[in-house]
């Protein structure tokens, strides 16, 4: 995990607002680019994104004011990862492919665990269904 987390770290430092403001733009079609992934060996990945951009555009719109920016920018990487079609893991790798994705979702949650189960508590989002706890 600590491979993927230094990832994750790195990328989220990159993000700044102006990509914040790009990704809030790009959210709705890649919320229905995401519903259609079809990764039954990653059951939570679909729920993950969607969870991720939900957190990101209610920080974005002032909806919710408490998630620390470091988790924003972290979601933010996350789900620009999870929508390039070229990553470390091409997608189109059939059984392997979302494997990267659902690491680097998967990797966020755990680093920003107590401000996204926050979060999920604000919103009536079920914590358990998000991670992959039974």
């Amino acid at each position: 995990m600590s491979e993927i987390a230094n990832f994750v770290n790195h990328g989220s430092a990159q993000v700044t607002p102006a990509l914040v403001e790009k990704v809030l733009r790009s959210l709705p079609m890649w919320k229905v680019e995401f519903a259609q992934i079809n990764a039954p060996q990653f059951p939570h990945l679909v729920d993950q994104l969607e969870f991720l951009a939900d957190a990101v555009e209610d920080v974005a719109e002032g909806a919710y004011k408490d998630l620390p920016y470091h988790a924003l920018t972290a979601a933010v990487f996350a789900l620009t990862y999870a929508h390039r079609k070229m990553d470390l893991i091409p997608d189109s790798l059939g059984m392997v492919g979302r494997s990267d994705d659902s690491s680097v979702a998967r990797a966020v949650l755990i680093l920003h665990e107590r401000a996204f189960e926050r979060y999920a508590e604000t919103r009536d989002f079920d914590w358990d269904k998000i991670t992959d706890k039974p």
